[in-house]
């Protein structure tokens, strides 16, 4: 038997792939969007993949599991709960997968949402893994507030949060110390808030490692629970709705896209432009947003541009405009595009900030701190900075007195260059906006 963890950094997601090398059988875990590296290790192995077994209903990706089932007729389980329109078995506790040598004995654990399940891996008799989707991280557990307005099933963050207190304890708890734990996501996700870096660990170290593990009451569990969970980005809700109707051809969606080579623009439709920012500084059209490649690109599309909502993609070369054009694909937004193109140069510039006038005279300048509440409960950088996290931006910039020029920071200059963009494509015939950018280092 072999376990394959595959690693997706910009979502800090982890899908993985269960052998049975006695049969040449596969069965897949919560699998990504692009199912290339799964085909892949199946040739490798010279195996067949025969199920795809979803944990729930993910918020922040989407998954393959149907084209999978398409390409190579895989059976795909998950929780009855879930009302899955794709074509499926339902796998529920008490339910178990048999191949080779390998039985992979279901788990209801509902928590980070109603319908989610978990999977001990049993070998000879005896539970070797569990791979636990959202609800057990590494030093963490799943958050409970994705689910009140989405999925099958839908319920306040209070009742899953006591859910998860019952499952951790009656279902995972209870597995032998020396069970190696396989989780869906590590350090980086939106999925939970205190997330180890590490990409897997044991029973017997959760327990005396992970918070939510620790012996505590249920209320002080919830209270601990529901307390600084990270913003929810527009597209979560998004993503559970297409991972229940399960989503199409990845390439024959990515065909779709409209590469434009004679660039006429629609007014008043969102360009997001993706070169780094020096690039974006010497020259963009008027009208972008400046979304790096180089971050946590996925996750801030889905925070600023809404589902269904149509925009322009910008890169500097061919071959970095299908690199992003994937990932949009990976959170379901590449039929949004309305035309995807590349770009040297552009009209408007960039201004610079005269730093030693801002150091000095910073009250004479409307400051916008755009990083997240529970940041800047930890400490402003400016006493006048007017706090407005960057997914609330574009909903909450006529807030901003434009009295002042505008400074945009946020806590290392990725954040503050698309802030840029929203307050600038409102207010730069009123005011000039500018980017203090990587400049924030200097007053921290």
């Amino acid at each position: 038997m072999k376990i394959e963890q595959f690693e997706d950094k910009e979502l800090s997601h982890y899908s993985y792939a269960i052998l049975s090398e006695t049969t040449g059988e596969v069965i897949l875990v919560d699998p990504s969007r692009d199912v290339a590296p799964y085909l892949a290790f199946a040739e490798q192995h010279h195996a067949t993949i025969i199920g795809v077994i979803e944990t729930h209903p993910h918020a922040d990706f989407v998954s393959g599991h149907l084209e999978l089932h398409h390409l190579t007729g895989a059976t795909i389980y998950c929780s009855a709960l879930v009302g899955a329109k794709y074509p499926h078995q339902p796998f529920d506790e008490g339910n178990a997968i048999c191949f080779g040598d390998v039985k992979l004995k279901c788990l209801n654990t509902p928590g980070h949402s109603p319908d989610s399940i978990s999977i001990v891996l049993e070998q000879d008799g005896d539970d070797k893994a569990v791979f636990t989707g959202d609800t057990l991280f590494i030093g963490d557990c799943g958050r409970p507030d994705l689910r009140e307005t989405a999925g099958n099933v839908r319920a306040k963050r209070e009742e899953l949060a006591v859910l998860m207190y019952r499952s951790l304890r009656k279902k995972l708890l209870v597995l032998n110390d020396n069970v190696v734990v396989y989780p869906a996501h590590g350090a980086g996700t939106l999925c939970g808030k205190a997330l180890s870096k590490a990409n897997c660990s044991t029973i017997g170290a959760e327990k005396t490692g992970n918070w939510s593990l620790m012996q505590m009451t249920e209320g002080e569990f919830v209270a601990e629970l529901l307390k600084d969970q990270p913003f929810i980005p527009k597209y979560f809700p998004y993503d559970v709705e297409v991972n229940k109707q399960g989503a199409g051809s990845l390439a024959a969606s990515l065909a779709a896209v409209n590469r434009l080579t004679d660039v006429k623009l629609d007014n008043g439709i969102m360009i997001i432009d993706t070169r780094a920012e020096a690039i974006f500084n010497t020259g963009h059209l008027h009208g972008s947003i400046n979304l790096q490649a180089a971050g946590k690109f996925e996750t801030w599309l889905g925070s600023i541009i809404a589902p269904g909502e149509a925009y322009y993609l910008v890169s500097d070369s061919n071959s970095d405009l299908e690199k992003i054009l994937l990932r949009c694909a990976k959170i379901g937004y590449e039929s949004a595009v309305k035309g995807a193109f590349v770009l040297q140069g552009g009209e408007q510039l960039t201004p610079d900030l005269d730093l030693r006038q801002f150091k000095a005279k910073p009250e004479i300048y409307t400051i916008i701190d755009v990083r997240n509440e529970s940041e800047v409960k930890e400490g402003k950088v400016f006493n006048n900075a007017i706090n407005i996290p960057l997914p609330e931006l574009r909903e909450r910039v006529g807030e901003i007195p434009i009295n002042k020029p505008i400074v945009v920071h946020c806590a290392g200059g990725y954040r503050s260059a698309a802030g840029y963009g929203i307050i600038n494509n409102t207010y730069r015939s009123m005011t000039t906006i500018y980017n203090l950018g990587k400049s924030i280092t200097e007053f921290v």
